[in-house]
């Protein structure tokens, strides 16, 4: 099937694109900014389907919203009528148009003129015409100031730029891009959702937009608080990965604090109210480390490198249980409550243990009382 994209290098093209290369049951002839007028004619002809993607989101000229938005759309489908009298194909429309059509501008107007003609496409030549009025659709690849409030917050906030949040108690709906191809592949399978007689994108989130800002915030602060997003709330899931792809190329590492000692070093990675904590443990040749118990804290000791052994003993009995564990037979150890436990470099070199804890650390609160093994 070979399939036109106008607008493939915007957003939404970017992201289609990148999806349905992966395909190969389709060629995909892609529509620019550079493509010329006696391009756009052969990929009229040929095509299959077409996803109609590009326009004016934004301009101080009100008649580049018309040129953009309506006159092309007219354009292609006066085109299209052309060849389907010629050959009787009969080409489905993808058409991302906008919430604002209802709206009194001049962007809302532009976007109502480009659905009106479409519909009449669709009824002159008895094609599919797939109407999506989109909003707030967010994601990799965005542009800030341009393609969402998402992309706008993140791009300033991973910069230490100041934001603007009008009325932090306002909703704003959002879609991720995800979803929008995803439900485009159902499109060109001739299974669009539709609602009350329009296309939709099944999958939206509403969050206020004060929170919105907080949320994007705490993914910047997670690098020194050590938190890790809610994986489980998709819209938080997919901000972090949004806010992740706008860092500058500089800033994808950064470090973290090492409690280092004559005996090697401890070092935390991440820090969760309801997953615990995980942490990184050097012990250096001929260490042992441990030789305390917990009532209710409870671990799994990962040696990732290095030979040693893990010793228990249940309180109040004297049987010492050993495990020896070896970084080239990567072996999980749960450490049980109520059993002394310790650790011990066996090798020539650093030994490194991967550690987790079911809650994080409190001084207030250690659950961690000292007893050899």
């Amino acid at each position: 099937m070979k399939i036109l994209i106008t607008g493939a290098n915007g957003f939404i093209g970017k992201n289609l694109c990148a999806t349905l290369d992966r395909d190969g049951n389709y060629e995909l002839l892609k529509v620019t900014r550079q493509t010329t007028d006696a391009e756009l004619a052969e990929y009229l002809e040929e095509c299959d389907f077409i996803f109609h993607l590009a326009g004016v989101n934004r301009s101080k000229d009100e008649k580049d919203f018309f040129e953009g938005n309506a006159d092309f759309t007219a354009h292609i489908t006066q085109e299209l009528e052309r060849y389907n009298c010629r050959n009787g194909k009969k080409v489905p429309i993808v058409f991302t148009s906008s919430r604002q059509v209802g709206r009194d501008n001049p962007y809302g107007h532009s976007k109502k003129q480009g659905e009106g003609a479409l519909i009449e496409y669709g009824k002159t030549t008895g094609s599919p015409v797939y109407i999506y009025r989109l909003t707030n659709i967010y994601g990799k690849w965005s542009k800030p100031y341009y393609n969402t409030v998402v992309a706008t917050f993140c791009y300033n906030i991973a910069r230490d730029l100041i934001i603007q949040v009008s009325d932090p108690d306002a909703y704003v709906t959002l879609c991720y891009i995800d979803d929008v191809v995803e439900e485009f592949l159902k499109a060109i399978e001739g299974k669009p959702n539709v609602e009350d007689g329009q296309c939709i994108i099944p999958v939206t989130h509403s969050i206020k937009l004060g929170a919105l800002a907080d949320t994007i915030r705490s993914f910047k602060e997670s690098r020194n608080d050590l938190s890790v997003a809610d994986m489980s709330n998709e819209l938080e899931k997919n901000l972090y990965s949004t806010y992740l792809s706008f860092l500058q190329e500089d800033d994808f590492s950064y470090p973290l604090k090492m409690n280092v000692d004559d005996r090697g070093s401890f070092t935390e990675i991440i820090r969760t109210p309801e997953r615990g904590q995980v942490s990184v443990n050097i012990s250096k040749p001929g260490i042992t480390k441990g030789n305390h118990w917990h009532h209710s804290k409870n671990e799994k000791f990962l040696v990732v490198s290095g030979t040693g052994v893990i010793r228990f003993r249940k309180i109040g009995e004297s049987h010492v249980i050993e495990y020896h564990v070896s970084g080239d037979k990567l072996e999980v150890v749960d450490i049980p409550t109520g059993y002394t436990h310790n650790i011990e470099n066996l090798g020539d070199s650093d030994m490194v243990t991967l550690m987790w804890v079911n809650e994080c650390f409190s001084p207030e609160k250690p659950d961690t009382y000292y007893e050899e093994v």
